[in-house]
């Protein structure tokens, strides 16, 4: 028996190892890893999925092929012609949706781009807490080319690189290399290609030594201090967050293994 498995599926791959880390990739490469609605569901979906699974520790965002991503799929742009503001408006809050359910992922994330990363790509990596490139990639914020405007991944991409680089690269879709990204903070590191998957794991490593529950606090202390006023509110707010976390489990087992000379037992476990 035949069991036909969903584009959005076979485009899409989900892999979680023994450590617990997961690898989505991107896996249309003879169309550059462009993606549609389809895709876009798929990605929401493994998403949401890793969001809530308690086992996985870390998760990559990667590539098949030559490119990251070319951003939105020409046969699904072209439906987009076609459509009503209702039906563009239901597409467009698909995409902020699962935008932004990468960007709020209890986990670290990190993006690791061995090509070009056109569009909506750019808020693909925007959303990653780490991003690592090689020297090939590229990266281009096209939409003002096609008469459109970078909208749904622009809270992501002004928070990466900043009001300044914004301002130049929306309006000029201009095309730029690994180390202007680096430049403005849209990447972390740049290495040689045949170093990408090295220089990942290595960044994997480094997370994976960390406390897991204390990881994924300290992503969401990121969120809910940013831009906030340190007034009385904010100050009780963390004092509350150093205590419980000092009182807790794994906050225990981190003081007690620093203290004795020890591995943490999160590292042990993983041995």
């Amino acid at each position: 028996m035949t069991i036909e498995i969903p584009l959005s599926e076979r485009f899409v791959d989900l892999a979680i190892d023994a450590r617990g880390v997961a690898t989505v990739t991107l896996n249309n490469p003879e169309k550059h890893n462009a993606f549609d609605d389809a895709v876009i569901a798929r990605l929401t979906q493994v998403f949401t999925y890793l969001h809530g699974h308690d086992n996985v520790r870390a998760m990559i965002l990667a590539a098949n092929g030559k490119s990251f991503s070319a951003g939105a799929n020409l046969g699904w742009m072209k439906r987009m012609a076609d459509y009503s503001f209702d039906e563009n408006l239901h597409d467009a809050n698909a995409l902020a949706n699962m935008l932004k359910a990468l960007n709020f992922i209890n986990k670290p994330t990190i993006a690791k781009v061995q090509g070009a990363a056109f569009g909506g790509a750019v808020g693909l990596v925007s959303c990653c807490d780490i991003a690592i490139a090689s020297d090939k990639a590229s990266f281009c914020l096209s939409e003002v080319k096609l008469g459109l405007i970078p909208a749904t991944i622009s809270p992501y991409v002004v928070q990466a690189i900043g009001v300044k680089a914004a301002r130049r690269y929306f309006q000029t879709a201009e095309r730029f290399f690994a180390n202007k990204a680096l430049n403005i903070g849209l990447i972390d590191e740049v290495v040689a290609i045949d170093e990408l998957d090295n220089a990942t794991e290595a960044m994997v490593d480094t997370i994976l030594a960390n406390s897991p529950a204390a990881v994924e606090q300290a992503k969401q202390l990121v969120f809910d201090v940013a831009f906030k006023d340190v007034d009385e509110a904010l100050l009780q707010d963390t004092s509350e967050r150093i205590a419980s976390i000092r009182v807790s489990a794994e906050g225990q087992e981190g003081l007690r293994s620093f203290f004795e000379k020890r591995q943490p037992a999160w590292i042990t476990k993983q041995q």
